[in-house]
């Protein structure tokens, strides 16, 4: 595997890295600016919450459908090139997803057209964009040794909490003067993820043809570390899809209020994720620890939304959640890349992110359908979840405990 920097670098906190963050940044906070304001879009366009829930699925399906594909890419033509295409594809969907929002705002568009209209951007959005996740991690690898790699990943997730404070945090800003207007602002943030992998990341050369060493699925390894990415993602999405609804169902706030209270809540999920990342970055902890004590908390503050009838009492249970998950999601990276070699990391990586977007297809449906039940139904499952993530590591073999490959 072609080597970019200095190989099992202890300390990757370079230009590289930083670009790496400002590109998740942007994707994170353009995404989020989105789904704080999906709810409050469903209902004035006249979508059922199953319908939004489904739209912002899409997006899993192809995330789940591309990740894998993306990373082996990167194994075999380089990092840059993908992580490139990418970019160029999530700018170019999320400019047309955006363009396309604010035209079923201005005028009346039938339901089944704004339905397939969002589920089309959404999926083309999710596609474009799973090769920027799946490419830096692998980049990640190839550059720190494994004892450090939680510590880089939660670095790397610095960017994307930050992405999660700013982009609801705009859309909080400006939704007073349109919920289309939050979109449109945030359409430049993809151009910038470009620019920056542009000048920043470097060519490396293709990985020689030789033996292609396709990563399965369902390789004994790589079992555990995608069933936790699997569960983190489903829990992360049943929260975004469904904290629309809950704000004007069970808080009783109006379309723009409900944006607003969204927008809070998440923009405090950033700030958590900042805080707990930060800690993580900066004091190497064993990756199945960094999971265990991570859903543990996660799971108390997702559950704790059922008991939240006052927008604050909302924002601090994802806040206590995104505490944990600012954890949950660096371990499970590391976890994942330190039970694979060196020629690997493209295609575990790759596996990592089509788990994901597994957790994200069904976490949406999965929420909404239980939303029409009851309100506190999808928060509940997610933090039962979590904290059958956290049990299960108990049980881990003190090697892999320590963050070594099994």
């Amino acid at each position: 595997m072609a080597k970019v920097g200095t190989e099992a670098d202890p300390a990757p906190r370079d230009g590289l890295l930083f670009t790496l963050m400002v590109a998740v940044f942007s994707g994170s906070m353009a995404m989020m600016a989105f789904v704080a304001l999906i709810g409050p879009i469903a209902r004035v366009t006249g979508l059922q919450p199953w319908q939004a829930g489904f739209a912002v699925a899409a997006s899993g399906v192809m995330w789940m459908v591309s990740a894998r594909p993306w990373g082996l890419a990167s194994d075999r033509l380089g990092r840059r090139p993908v992580l490139i295409a990418g970019a160029v594809g999530f700018a170019l969907a999320y400019w047309a997803l955006c363009l396309f929002v604010d035209a079923l705002l201005r005028w009346q568009v039938p339901v089944l057209v704004a339905f397939l209209g969002l589920t089309i951007g959404r999926a083309l959005v999710g596609g474009a964009y799973a090769a920027i996740p799946a490419a830096s991690g692998a980049l990640i690898a190839d550059r720190v040794e494994p004892a450090r790699r939680a510590s880089a990943m939660a670095a790397l997730g610095t960017g994307s909490g930050a992405g999660l404070v700013a982009g609801p945090a705009l859309a909080a800003l400006l939704v007073p003067y349109g919920l289309s207007l939050p979109l449109v602002a945030t359409a430049i943030l993809p151009l910038i993820a470009l620019a920056a992998l542009w000048w920043k990341v470097p060519a490396t050369p293709p990985k020689p043809m030789p033996q292609r060493h396709r990563l399965a699925l369902t390789d004994a390894r790589l079992r555990h570390p995608l069933a936790i990415a699997f569960t983190a993602m489903f829990s992360v999405s049943i929260a975004q899809v469904s904290i629309g609804f809950y704000a004007m169902d069970r808080l009783g706030l109006s379309p723009e209020a409900a944006a607003q209270a969204a927008g809070t809540a998440l923009m405090l999920v950033g700030v958590a994720l900042v805080l707990s990342q930060t800690v993580a970055a900066r004091r190497p902890i064993a990756p199945a620890r960094m999971v265990q004590l991570g859903a543990l908390v996660a799971g108390i503050g997702f559950g704790a939304v059922m008991l939240a009838d006052r927008s604050w009492i909302l924002s601090a249970c994802y806040f206590v959640a995104a505490l944990g998950m600012g954890w949950v999601f660096p371990g499970f990276a590391a976890l994942t890349a330190n039970a694979v070699g060196p020629a690997e990391q493209g295609g575990a990586a790759g596996a990592a992110g089509a788990a994901q977007g597994l957790g994200m297809v069904v976490g949406p449906l999965a929420g909404t359908l239980l939303y029409a039940l009851a309100p506190g139904l999808p928060y509940l499952l997610a933090g039962l979840l979590l904290l059958g993530v956290s049990a299960s590591l108990w049980w881990v073999p003190r090697r892999v405990a320590r963050g070594a490959a099994p």
